[in-house]
């Protein structure tokens, strides 16, 4: 029987491997590294998604980096050993990535990155290191576009090795996303209403490590002219806490973390979107929703021709400020616009490669 390990440890990686872990079914077995170890960030979305447990959990969430990458690979090359697969799935950029991706280098399994070939070309980011380093450890590279294809190509990974399968994020999207009577019954449980209120997340080190950064972009968010909505991160939390931001987050309707299906809800009914996430920027080009980019670089640029803007922590009120003048002519040109990631069948497209590849031959010795 052919056994496909599948590496996953945060909610982005839970959210777009959950398509691949169903179509690959009880091949699928799923090391679960404990990055996230908060279940408002993981536990939620594995039963959200109606996922089963992992087969294997670890526990590397309160580790540094170092520890996470180093532990982590030896943690999880000693379950590979365990598991004998017939391949190894990873997705992403995070540390769980790396680690899975070194484990299946040192112990010899054949390893697929999906979403690979994203680029910042912004080497302050951790993200871009690990998915510099796993996109050279891969033997089968599922990239989401043809920018994420040339970007490898230009590292000298091309060919065989190299496939243009869309982003798993669509069918995640079609997945989760509550019908409209569900969605307009969440809202109505927040006060809120349809297109009158922001939706924002912030969470990467870049704003919220200093104080001041984070503080400008707390005072940049409460100055919008509608209600702000921000389910914060327990990151985000701690240093707020730390640097005695309480009373700028005061200015804000600051919710816990949700799950992945009321969070799409949240993000489908807002009038925009401000976020630093990687994922979010992906999924606006779903829903059709303009979406304000708190960071310094972008690995996915796509969003950024229709859907997005980039911008500093000063530059959010202004930017913001554009979308909602533009209003609803802006709303529905966006919803008559194609997500740049796909239509819907990358899942579908890795697990046939996958299988075609290197579970043909467990087949045959099972048969």
């Amino acid at each position: 029987m052919p056994r496909v390990a599948v590496i996953l440890g945060t909610r982005p990686e839970i959210i777009k491997l959950a398509g691949v872990i169903d179509g690959l079914g009880q091949d699928a077995v799923v090391i679960h590294t404990g990055q996230h170890y908060d279940d408002a960030l993981s536990q939620v979305f594995l039963d959200s998604l109606g996922l089963p447990k992992p087969q294997h959990q670890l526990h590397l969430g309160a580790l540094s980096r170092a520890e996470q990458i180093g532990r982590g690979t030896a943690e999880v090359a000693t379950r590979l050993d365990q598991i004998a697969p017939d391949a190894v799935i990873v997705q992403g950029d995070t540390n769980s990535a790396l680690a899975g991706a070194l484990a299946a280098s040192c112990t010899g399994y054949p390893l697929i990155h999906v979403e690979a070939g994203l680029r910042s070309y912004d080497r302050a980011m951790p993200e871009e290191h690990n998915r510099v380093l796993v996109d050279h450890l891969a033997d089968l590279l599922a990239a989401p576009t043809q920018t994420a294809v040339a970007n490898l190509g230009r590292e000298g990974i091309a060919g065989n090795h190299v496939l243009c399968s869309g982003n798993t994020v669509i069918e995640a999207v079609g997945r989760q996303l509550p019908n409209a009577a569900r969605r307009r019954a969440l809202l109505a449980t927040l006060g809120l209403r349809p297109a009158r209120y922001v939706l924002a997340t912030i969470h990467r080190p870049e704003n919220t490590d200093d104080p001041s950064v984070l503080a400008r972009i707390l005072d940049e968010l409460a100055a919008l002219p509608m209600p702000v909505l921000l389910p914060l991160h327990p990151r985000t939390l701690a240093a707020a806490s730390q640097a005695g931001l309480a009373a700028k987050l005061g200015r804000l309707q600051v919710i816990e973390p949700v799950d992945g299906a009321d969070f799409l809800a949240l993000t489908a009914e807002s009038a925009l979107v401000v976020s630093d996430s990687g994922g979010v920027q992906e999924e606006v080009t779903v829903l059709g929703l303009p979406l304000v980019v708190v960071r310094r670089s972008t690995e996915r640029p796509e969003a950024l021709a229709h859907f997005a803007t980039l911008v500093g922590p000063e530059g959010i009120t202004r930017a913001a400020m554009a979308y909602l003048v533009a209003g609803e002519p802006l709303r529905h040109r966006l919803a008559a616009t194609p997500s740049p990631y796909g239509d819907g069948t990358a899942s579908q497209t890795i697990v046939r490669e996958v299988r075609n590849r290197y579970c043909s031959r467990a087949v045959e010795l099972a048969g």
